[in-house]
């Protein structure tokens, strides 16, 4: 989940270069940042700065004036050892001469340790750290390519490690956590993912699984992890993504620049015939599964009422660290619909692996154009959410929703009403934005941010939804929130109301409408404070946010609306919605 990025070339100012390309990885991991630098005037040691924290706006240390041009760099999520300046990386060797970085967990860390020799001297808590003992112990007699080659070998876990000795040498091996090499005119990179190379080339190179990279200022060696061999270097092109997400004075996060960019994204959507394709992939089919974890999760739940409901299709769903349970179903024919917006999930991407090596077909929605998932796809349907920044997921989500439409539309033999569908949630969501109901968004947030929990009900697609916006109030804004079925109340859960509880009531007018209300008049009995969220208003809502009625894509809307809210409760409790604690937008780890 870690950020990382590397620079070596004829640039002097490469400690600036790292700091620049870490800010573009660094919703991948905000607890703690660092940077080694290869410096002629250090005695052969590698100059090493860390600092506990997010990055600040500008690299304002000595690292700012030094001239070197090889640096690597760290944003750290962490895992082993707590955030601490100790426990940040670059993480070096007893000599100072060799700096690594690392995304990814050692398993077995503690019998490495144990094997090495008792002359070293630890500084962290962290498996990283043993690692970069090992390389250094195995170098005293081997070249130094060869011990990182030697030391990969006896990792388990899912890892991506760069190395950097004092003389300039950068190696990078990977298994599982993603690494992508930039080569640019007399100079190479290298990055956690492909976004925090395009500011500087569009040629890249995607370090597949069991390999290593030896990188210089001019080109970049691969190697065969297994053998020591070199393999052929496949360069690919990467598209440039537009950026739409800003931070300024009309927008002061970017979560809330992306809730406005929603309605554009769904837009472009719509224009395209992808919804079409994957259609047709279905139609094909014998035996669909939808895998994915967080967001993308309640979005691929939602596709199974679409399907169901649209397309008369049944869809199988399963959270993607559970699919490996089910995966005895898998065979050829089977067709398997990795959602994410990363492309770089471990949860969906182990079993996914799986299911293609049984013969499966694999059909993704993801986001991120050369990401793992993208490359692992037979069919990849674009969402075009563009480089979506804030760590809690907004448009990338509504794009999801949005392509299991089209797609379950186009099913159907309506693949023109769905586009216009689409288009008329983009319209809805800009003008609720550009409405006073901002004002009563807000001020429901001041309420509930004084709120020790919230529940949200609904039915059918609104059941979806209603767990994604009990997701988004966890994560943006640290508030108690669960997501039910309105069924289930009578089952448990209705013990967990009293007098002033707030229960958000989705309302869609469509099947679900009169036993989602009669379920809002059973909680309101036990004393609930009820929010209702639809096209109509009903006298058990205490407070009422009005959306359009667009069929299935009222849904679209009304998580518009539970985004916005978590966000302003966010900003209610001085939380940086952008940001959130503990959190990183791409899980690599399991």
């Amino acid at each position: 989940m870690c950020g990382i990025f590397g620079y070596v070339g004829d640039r002097t100012d490469a400690p600036k270069i790292v700091f620049e390309g870490l800010k573009t990885l660094e919703y991948r991991g905000y607890d703690s940042w660092g940077i080694a630098v290869k410096v002629e005037s250090q005695s052969g040691k590698l100059l090493v700065e860390k600092r506990v924290g997010k990055l600040p706006p500008t690299l304002n240390s000595q690292l700012s004036t030094l001239n070197s041009n090889t640096a690597l760099g760290h944003t750290r999520w962490a895992t082993h050892g707590g955030a601490t300046e100790a426990n940040a990386h670059p993480h070096t060797d007893c000599s100072g001469k060799i700096s690594a970085v690392h995304n990814g967990i050692v398993e077995n860390w503690e019998e490495i340790k144990k094997s090495l020799s008792k002359n070293h001297h630890f500084k962290s808590q962290t498996d990283t750290e043993v690692v970069v003992h090992m390389v250094e112990e195995l170098n005293q007699k081997l070249p130094f390519e060869e011990a990182v080659r030697r030391a990969f070998l006896r990792l388990k876990g899912l890892n991506a490690f760069i190395f950097l000795k004092h003389d300039g040498e950068i190696v990078a091996v990977k298994s599982g956590s993603p690494m992508v090499v930039g080569l640019g005119k007399n100079e190479v990179l290298i990055a956690s993912d492909s976004a925090g190379l395009l500011p500087f080339t569009d040629r890249a190179v995607f370090i597949k699984d069991g390999e290593m990279a030896v990188i210089s200022k001019k080109n970049v060696r691969i190697i065969n992890a297994q053998d020591g061999k070199n393999q052929k270097v496949q360069i690919s092109q990467l598209s440039p993504q537009k950026d739409t997400s800003s931070k300024d004075d009309k927008f002061p996060h970017i979560m809330l620049s992306e809730i406005y960019d929603q309605p554009n994204v769904l837009r472009s959507l719509a224009e395209g015939n992808q919804a079409a394709k994957l259609a047709n992939l279905v139609n094909k089919a014998f035996g669909i599964f939808f895998v994915a974890c967080g967001s993308a999760s309640y979005a691929a739940l939602s596709g199974t009422y679409l399907f169901s409901r649209i397309a008369k299709k049944h869809v199988n769903f399963s959270i993607g660290s559970e699919f490996k349970y089910q995966e005895d179903y898998i065979h050829k024919g089977t067709l398997v619909v990795p959602v994410s917006q990363s492309g770089e999930s471990v949860d969906v991407i182990e079993p996914v692996l799986k299911a293609k090596k049984k013969g499966a077909k694999i059909a993704a929605l993801v986001n991120v154009e050369g990401s793992t998932l993208f490359r692992i796809a037979d069919f990849n349907f674009l969402l075009g959410a563009w480089p979506e920044r804030a760590v809690v997921a907004t448009k990338s989500l509504t794009a999801m929703v949005a392509a299991l439409i089209m797609t379950a539309y186009s099913l159907a033999g309506k693949g023109k009403e769905s586009k216009k569908l689409i288009n008329a949630a983009a319209l809805d969501i800009e003008r609720f934005l550009a409405n006073s109901q901002i004002g009563k968004i807000k001020r429901l947030a001041k309420r509930l941010s004084r709120a020790n929990g919230v529940y949200i009900i609904g039915r059918g697609l609104s059941y979806a939804a209603a767990l994604e916006g009990a997701l988004k109030l966890k994560e943006a804004c640290y508030l108690h929130a669960e997501g039910f079925a309105g069924g289930e109340l009578k089952h448990g859960v209705i013990a967990l109301i009293e007098k002033g509880t707030p229960c958000i009531v989705i309302a869609p007018n469509d099947e679900t409408y009169d036993e989602i209300i009669s379920n809002a008049q059973e909680v309101k009995a036990r004393g609930a404070y009820i929010i209702g969220i639809g096209p109509r208003n009903n006298q058990v809502f205490d407070d009422f946010v009005k959306t359009g009625d667009l069929a299935e894509a009222t849904m679209i809307s009304q998580i518009v609306v539970l985004q916005l809210l978590a966000y302003f409760i966010a900003v209610e409790k001085g939380i940086d919605p952008d940001k959130p604690r503990n959190l990183a937008k791409s899980v690599t780890v399991k």
